[in-house]
């Protein structure tokens, strides 16, 4: 007697090769995509590089090396006498101090009033509060240089011209940009926990410092970033408000060195390496903060 072996059929034949065969090639243009995707970043990410490595080669070469053609990226005798003079060439260390007072006490500033603004725009209910707060946004179309006048005869009538005031007090009063961001990140968070605390007897402010803000880091990370950024290389500011050399900040020190008949470059590159290297800094230590509160204030609404 014989016996007959089941014969599959020709498409339960290819069921298993054509479904192997996809998922490789799912996988290749799994691994395809996200190579496209680093060499997308990786360009991307030489066009900032580029610049500041040029700037650390710049700071470390003579006069001859920085003129000469074809561009030499890598300077045949390290000179580091360019960093030394950083630091002669103009009261270097008094500049950073006042820099650093006005950049510590702006942040807190900045923190400070931005959080308090956008806990009443975002936490409370109160008639017409959409629409001042658009009003608010609106300030945003005012650049520094259409109320920079308004404001010197202003802090000149109080008496705070030459003084730090008029460049550390304007940020205790909140920054449109900074409520935004904040507003749209606390109203992220769950309204349960403020009514929870409200039943345990919290007014608005406990809850504010101590429900909202704690939750709120990446946010006010990000906020004191921009802020340091903002303070540490602003010019026109100290520029108008500031008249006694005892109280320039670093770029106003630079700026003499470039006003000068004959600058020299490369101290000039040495000491933006020098100013740019703090802002590195905060922002490394920082980083992770600020990709969340970027990342929240972008899907929360």
């Amino acid at each position: 007697m014989k016996t007959t072996l089941p014969v599959a059929k020709p498409e339960q034949r290819n069921i298993l090769p054509e479904t192997s065969q996809s998922t490789t090639l799912k996988k290749v243009n799994k691994h395809v995509n996200k190579l496209l995707v680093y060499l997308i970043l990786i360009l991307f990410s030489l066009a900032f590089i580029v610049p500041f490595l040029w700037l650390i080669s710049g700071s470390l070469k003579s006069s001859s090396e920085l003129f000469s053609d074809p561009p030499v990226w890598i300077p045949k005798v390290l000179n580091w006498s360019n960093y030394k003079e950083a630091f002669t060439a103009f009261p270097f260390f008094l500049y950073f101090k006042n820099t650093i007072i006005i950049v510590v006490f702006t942040c807190i500033g900045a923190v400070i009033s931005n959080s308090l603004i956008a806990y009443g725009f975002s936490r409370i209910d109160w008639k017409y509060r959409d629409g001042i707060f658009v009003l608010v946004l609106a300030t945003l179309m005012l650049p520094f240089q259409v109320i920079m006048i308004p404001l010197f005869l202003l802090f000149k009538e109080i008496g705070w011209i030459g003084s730090f005031y008029p460049l550390i007090i304007p940020h205790f009063f909140g920054n449109p940009f900074f409520i935004f961001l904040l507003r749209q990140f606390f109203k992220g968070i769950p309204k349960e926990l403020s009514e929870a605390a409200k039943i345990d007897g919290a007014n608005e402010f406990t809850i504010y410092w101590k429900v909202i803000l704690p939750l709120s880091k990446p946010i006010l990370a990000t906020v004191v970033i921009f802020q340091f950024i903002e303070a540490w290389r602003d010019f026109l500011g100290p520029l108008i408000f500031l008249s006694d050399n005892s109280h320039y900040t670093l770029s106003l020190g630079v700026q003499q060195i470039m006003s000068q008949n004959d600058p020299r470059w490369g101290l000039l590159m040495a000491i933006g390496v020098a100013m740019t290297l703090p802002i590195i800094i905060v922002f490394f230590f920082l980083q992770k903060y600020f990709i969340e509160g970027i990342t929240f204030t972008g899907s929360k609404g």
